[in-house]
């Protein structure tokens, strides 16, 4: 992430703390005499920004990201930059607001996109059946690599690689189970893997304006598909490269988490940090105008 970019990111975040930080504040549950607003010396602000730099840059381990290029690069910017225990100590009170302002870099829907779900491990496999931290919340599923204990990230995308909506679920629930609430507002064609065959999902979003089109399996009888959308549905490893590009450079997905609150403040950060890349994964329609037309 060049200056600029990096500057893009800590000014978009601070017009969006400014319009929510106060809407924020008066929702909060207030008892006497704990006061539960205690301001910091390191802002709201600059903790988004900070991660968000965090699942752009090289660095694995957190830690090293903040000390070899926090603490050395942005003391002029942060000049009352805390240390990275106490900056992982405030990481809770970024959760709700970051989640909020993830809704805010979403993109619109042009008529097609892509869907799937990707696992989302918490510890690692040979430790599947004796899961302590996450032992209430993450559950066992099975995918085509193998048995995982975690979650599972749903995920909708348009055809330039924008994010249109998501959802995470414990790992056991079925692919095609969140799918009608993820939809909703959507229009045009949807382009999902084996696992969202379903007729009666089918039914259902096609009454809602909207065509499921997916790959058959090898007992089905081949139905009938106009060619520019079996074109179209070879271009579903679109969702697949952004899937895997979360998790090897933004790192959303590691088996080193220690609290609920940990996953939920990476995942979210780093969906935000791919909002702000310039060249995501696209199919590139919108380069081509003789392609427009023909989207929908």
């Amino acid at each position: 992430m060049s200056p600029l970019q990096l500057m893009a990111m800590f000014c978009d975040s601070d017009d969006f703390c400014k319009h929510f930080a106060p809407i924020y504040h008066q929702g909060l549950l207030h008892a006497e005499p704990r006061q539960r607003t205690r301001t910091t010396a390191l802002m709201l602000r600059a903790i988004m920004t900070i991660l968000g730099y965090f699942h752009w840059s090289p660095y694995c381990p957190f830690k090293h990201d903040y000390t070899a290029y926090g603490v050395t690069q942005l003391r002029s910017y942060c000049p009352r930059l805390s240390s990275d225990t106490r900056f992982v100590a405030l990481l809770p009170r970024a959760l709700v607001p970051l989640c909020c302002y993830l809704h805010t870099r979403t993109g619109c829907c042009t008529g097609m996109a892509c869907i799937d779900a990707t696992p989302l491990a918490v510890c690692d496999k040979h430790c599947i059946t004796t899961p302590k931290v996450f032992a209430d919340v993450a559950t066992r599923g099975k995918t085509s690599m193998g048995w995982f204990s975690g979650f599972q990230l749903h995920r909708i995308v348009n055809d330039a690689g924008e994010l249109l909506a998501l959802r995470l679920t414990p790992g056991h629930v079925d692919d095609r189970q969140p799918v009608p609430t993820l939809v909703q507002g959507l229009f045009g064609h949807l382009f999902g893997d084996r696992g969202s065959i379903s007729q009666a999902l089918h039914e259902t979003l096609f009454a809602q304006g909207l065509a499921l089109l997916t790959k058959i399996r090898k007992h089905m009888k081949p139905q009938g598909m106009r060619l520019w959308d079996t074109l179209l549905l070879r271009q579903h490893s679109l969702i697949e490269t952004i899937n895997d590009q979360g998790k090897n450079i933004s790192q959303i997905a590691h088996t080193q988490h220690r609290s609920v609150t940990g996953v939920m403040v990476n995942l979210v950060a780093g969906l935000v940090a791919y909002s702000y890349r310039t060249k995501k994964p696209s199919l590139g329609f919108r380069d081509d105008q003789r392609l427009t037309g023909l989207m929908i």
